[in-house]
């Protein structure tokens, strides 16, 4: 028996912007509601990157997503 592996490749956007108190704000448009705050540009992003894994990992583990998920990139939007 061959077995074949499936390589799948998730690229998730992220949009930022920047609030009028001077906030951060940076969302992944893929996956509703995966959206953070930050007190820098930077901060937003790396924190709305770990959300959006811990999205994912939690979809796969209560079987609501595929597990062939072999690459996860993020791309500014």
């Amino acid at each position: 028996m061959v077995t074949r592996a499936i390589e799948a490749i998730m690229n998730f956007s992220v949009e930022v912007e920047r609030e009028d108190d001077g906030r951060w704000i940076a969302e992944v448009l893929e996956l509703p509601g995966v959206l953070v705050y930050g007190q820098t540009r930077e901060e937003a992003i790396a924190k709305v990157q770990a959300l959006a894994l811990h999205v994912v990992a939690d979809r796969l583990e209560h079987s609501e997503a595929t597990p062939e998920f072999m690459s996860v990139s993020f791309i500014a939007a």
